[in-house]
Parts: structure tokens; sequence; C-alpha cells
């Protein structure tokens, strides 16, 4: 079967909103103008078209969509282009045909172009995404909690903290307050995406779904915020007599440890809440540290985003580093971005803050895959552990440079679903 592998027209992309409707089950709303097909670019698709096939509309029929929204993200204090796929699926009649395989092959290829040296997306299943290359890109840490057990261990270290006021904003009140801390909150870490007002609108501050309405609590004033959370409360959703409400802590961000204690206590004050959710807390959260009872906030970590390395030249002079090293890194086996093997030559100067990369005829001092390079990358694991699990071939010396190297100030993580 010949297929036609290029990006949708505007008039097919009622195609793509029924794509999703299917391949997600309703998650993301049904019809061809579901938030799939509203909130996608014609121009950020890249799908897979049957023109021997004809709809009702006499298009050539969508075998396999796919779509990748232009983002930003953090890489350890570093802004960096990324690709980010979302509405990724096919029709099960044409399904087992390597159409996947053929779209992202070409879709690595433009993103290089593009100066997109990484992708990340929401894996559906994991199983599918590693076959190209993608690995995990921080966890998820649930809490769900009664508000009797938001109970902060005092630490004689920082008995003097001085415990900033939180007051509650409607969503427009505080909107320009809570953009002002995430942009300082996130300026070192590495995941989070650069939010435009739109997506704080329609994803963090989303009100169309059943848990609104939205509150942003703010920690300081908003003239000079020093952090804040926000939230959703809703009744009757805990078998609890006296506490059967529940709020949903959709993002929280902090500018110091005495606001983020702050707006714990903040929520704690809901007596008739008998559980506080938060489904998405960074793996370095300090709760479990903080609180009196840790166990009491049933911790659970669940994966999260995925990152695959599209330039391995282009993103390792990219990325954010806090020290000086001069090391020789081998990739190989990459066969959907053959550009990424051979042996790069990565120096960073001035303290980290300056790198560059070049291809190297000597020996690599470590070598591994394009996967365990991406995972090192991104600061989810160290290259010790790859190295224990035969995942890094290099001696000893090698590995600890490339551990100092990659290190993160945080691990990695993305609150952002797309």
């Amino acid at each position: 079967m010949e297929f036609d592998i290029r990006p949708a027209k505007d008039e097919e992309m009622g195609q793509l909103g029924l794509m999703g409707s299917y391949s997600y089950a309703g998650a993301f709303g049904d019809g061809e103008d579901n938030v799939v097909a509203t909130s996608t670019k014609a121009e950020w698709t890249l799908c897979a078209f049957d023109d021997a096939v004809r709809t009702d509309k006499d298009q050539a029929t969508m075998a396999t969509s796919f779509c990748a929204f232009p983002f930003t993200t953090r890489v350890n204090g570093k802004a960096m282009a990324m690709a980010g796929i979302s509405t990724v699926g096919t029709r099960p009649e044409y399904r087992r045909m390597g159409l996947l395989r053929k779209i992202m092959t070409r879709a690595f290829a433009e993103q290089r172009d593009r100066g997109q040296t990484i992708a990340g997306l929401w894996a559906s299943q994991a199983a599918i995404y590693q076959r190209y290359g993608f690995t995990h890109a921080g966890l998820n840490r649930n809490y769900a909690v009664d508000t009797v057990d938001i109970q902060l261990a005092a630490d004689p270290a920082n008995a003097a903290l001085t415990q900033p006021v939180v007051n509650r904003y409607t969503p427009a009140q505080g909107l320009d307050a809570a953009r002002e801390v995430y942009k300082n909150f996130i300026a070192q870490r590495t995941g989070y995406l650069h939010r435009g007002k739109s997506l704080w609108l329609n994803s963090t501050l989303d009100e169309t779904t059943p848990d609104g309405p939205v509150y942003i609590a703010i920690a300081g004033s908003l003239h000079a915020p020093l952090g804040y959370v926000v939230y959703t409360l809703r009744a009757n959703l805990v078998d609890n007599r006296a506490r059967a409400q529940e709020i949903k802590i959709r993002d929280f961000a902090w500018l110091d440890l005495a606001s983020y204690q702050s707006l714990w206590r903040f929520i704690g004050k809901h007596d008739l809440v008998g559980r506080v959710t938060w489904a998405n807390a960074p793996m370095d959260d300090p709760a479990l540290a903080l609180f009196q009872e840790p166990r009491m906030l049933h911790s659970q970590d669940t994966e999260a985003s995925w990152w695959r390395i599209v330039d391995v030249a282009g993103a390792l002079s990219q990325r954010g580093y806090d020290v000086e090293a001069d090391i020789n890194i081998g990739v190989a086996g990459d066969d959907l971005a053959k550009w990424n093997n051979g042996c790069w030559r990565l120096s960073t100067e001035e303290g980290g803050a300056k790198a560059s990369v070049a291809a190297s005829s000597k020996s690599a001092d470590v070598t591994l895959s394009v996967k365990s390079l991406t995972s090192l990358f991104c600061g989810m694991y160290r290259a010790r552990d790859l190295a224990n699990w035969g995942l890094i071939d290099g001696d000893a010396s090698a590995i600890t440079r490339l551990d100092r190297l990659m290190a993160t100030q945080y691990a990695p993580h993305c609150p952002d679903h797309y």
C-alpha cells in the first residue's frame, strides 16, 4: 500500500480530531472539533494518508496521526527548543504496517532542522515509545493526605523562618503573580515548560473540568509573590462524615522554604477537607522531609514525561552544566537519527557556563545508546547506576567524570500534560 506522509491540511483537521477521539476513547472529547483538533495547528502535524480510501468529504483517509508542539523547556538552567509530541494514533486497520516508524524518522530529521534538539511526550504505552529511543524524564509523585495530618515537623535549624501571609484569589486576580513565581521557580530546573498565557488558561487554570472552580493561593502578596498553589475544592467526594470535601492541587511553586511551608499550612486550615491530592509533585519535593508523619502522605511515584535526544551535538552544547570537564562520548545504535552516532567531544568552560561539542576521531571515554544518554542528559539517572546496569561502557574514572558533568541541580519534572 502507498501512503502519503505529510502535514494535514486545514480542511483535514477534523480527521485529526476524530483520530484523537478514537485513539484516546473520548478522553479529550468526541467529534471533529474536540480539543485535539482545536489546540493543534495543521503545520505542527505529520500524518500518513491513504489516498485510495476516501472519506465522506472526499478527502484522503488519515491512517496515522502525529503532531509536535513547538515548546521551550529548561535543562539545568538553560532554555532549549523542544518538540512536544502528541496526538499519536493509527486507525486499527492500518496498524502493524510501520507507519509510525516512518513518521518518527522523518519527524526527527525535521525537528533537527528546526533546532528542536530534544523531543518529549507523555507515553500512552511505554513499550511503544521505547522503540523510538524515548526514556523517563521524571516521575510524578502522588500524595493523598487528610488535612488533619498536614502537620510540619519543627526543625531547630529553621526555627526563625518567617512564614509569609497566604491569601486566596481567583485565576484572573492571581495569574500575573503566579506567572512571576513560576518564571523564577523553573529558572534552574529541568523539564518545566515555558508557559504562555494560553497554556496557563487552557491547562493549569482550566475550569471546564468537573473539578472546578479553580483557586490560586499566593504566599506573600500580589506585588511581591513568594509562592503559589493552584487547586480546586469540591464537596461529597470523600467517605468521611465530618470531612467529605476534597482539594486537588494542580500546581505548586515556591521560592523559599518558608513559602512552601506556609502554603501547606494554608491547605491544612480547610477543616472540612478529608483528602488533599497532588498527583504531579516532583521527585525531589520536600514534603516527605518536612511532614511530622510523612507516611500519611501515602506517597506513590508513577512515570511521567518521556524525552529523546534528537540531535546529540546540539543538545549537549545547549544544556546547562555546573562544572568544567572534557570528555569523549560515544553514541551507537541510533537507527532513526543516524547523525547522532559517533564520538562527540564535550567540553565545558567558565565553571560549566559555556559548552562546546565537536565530532572526535579519538576513542570514546564512554559509550552508550541515545536512550541512556537522554536519561543522563535530563538528570533522571546517574551514570554510575547506568554503568552498574550494563548500559554504559567506560572505566570508573570516566563514569565519575560523566556523573559530575551531567548532574542537575533539581530532579527533572514536567507538571504540564500535552
